[in-house]
C-alpha cells in the first residue's frame, strides 16, 4: 500500500511540474461513469477469459476439478490482490509518464514505448533472466501487444479505468484457473490435458496470448466509434484548467 501511495505522489509531482495538470487528468476520480468503465472492463475481460478456457477445455480435453480447500475470504484476498497490483502498474505503465509522452512525442510513439517497457518488465517479475531466447521473446510480445491494448484503452478514454478493469478481470480470472503466485488454482483444479509439441504447441501458446488482447482491442475501437459513448468521460474547463 505504501508503494502505491508513493507512485500517486510521484505521478502528481510530474503531472504538476511538467504538464501543469492535476492528477485527475489520468481519470482516477470514481465518477459514476469511471466506475461503469471499470466494471465493463471487468466483466468483458473475465466473460473473454471463461470464452477461452472452454476453448481450451474442448481443444486440451482438460480435465478439471473444484479446489476443495477453496474459501470465499481467500478469494476475496487474492481480488483485494489483483486490485492493488494492476492499479500500481496501471499507474506506472499507463499513467503520468505515458500521459506526458503523449503530449510530448505523440501517442503513437508514447503507446508504442508503454507496450515495449512492459513486455519487458514482465521478463524481471515472472523471474525469467536466464530463460532461452524464445521463452523469453515470446514474454515480451505477448504482454507487450497487451500493454499496447491497455495504453491504447487510456489514450482513447482518457482515463486509467477501463484499462484497469480489463487488467484486473484478466488476472482475477485466470488465478481461478491456474497456477499463479501468490494466489493461484483459486477456485479450479487441473487434473490432465494432452500436451501440444513443436509447432501445434508455438501456434497454441500464440493463439491464446493474442485472443484477449485482440478482441479487447476490436472491443475498444467498437466503443470509441460508438455513437452513444456512454464510458466516455470528459473534464469540464475548469477540471481541465485546474493545478494542485
Amino acid at each position: 500500500m505504501l508503494g502505491l501511495l508513493v507512485i500517486i505522489v510521484v505521478s502528481w509531482v510530474l503531472l504538476h511540474f511538467i504538464e501543469k495538470k492535476n492528477i485527475e487528468v489520468l481519470g482516477i476520480i470514481p465518477y459514476p461513469k469511471r466506475v461503469a468503465q471499470i466494471g465493463l472492463g471487468m466483466v468483458f475481460m473475465m466473460l473473454l477469459c471463461l470464452l477461452w478456457i472452454v476453448i481450451e477445455t474442448f481443444v486440451l480435453n482438460v480435465d478439471w476439478q473444484l479446489n476443495k480447500n477453496s474459501n470465499y475470504a481467500f478469494i476475496f484476498d487474492a481480488f483485494v490482490y489483483h486490485v492493488r497490483s494492476a492499479l500500481t502498474e496501471d499507474l506506472v505503465f499507463r499513467g503520468a509518464i505515458l500521459y506526458i509522452l503523449i503530449n510530448r512525442i505523440g501517442a503513437k510513439w508514447a503507446i508504442l514505448i508503454s507496450a515495449i517497457i512492459f513486455g519487458v518488465y514482465h521478463v524481471f517479475s515472472y523471474g525469467m533472466i536466464g530463460e532461452n531466447f524464445i521463452a523469453i521473446a515470446y514474454v515480451i510480445f505477448i504482454t507487450g501487444f497487451t500493454g499496447y491494448v491497455w495504453a491504447y484503452t487510456f489514450h482513447k478514454t482518457k482515463s486509467i479505468m477501463l484499462g484497469l478493469g480489463f487488467h484486473i478481470g484478466y488476472n482475477f480470472l485466470m488465478t481461478m484457473f491456474y497456477e499463479s503466485n501468490p494466489y493461484g488454482q483459486l477456485v479450479f483444479q487441473e487434473l490432465s490435458k494432452t500436451i501440444l509439441r513443436d509447432w501445434n504447441f508455438l501456434f497454441f501458446s500464440l493463439a491464446k496470448g493474442l485472443f484477449p488482447s485482440i478482441v479487447t482491442l476490436v472491443f475498444v475501437k467498437y466503443l470509441v466509434k460508438s455513437k452513444y459513448k456512454i464510458f466516455s468521460f470528459k473534464l469540464t474547463d475548469n477540471d481541465e484548467n485546474a493545478v494542485i
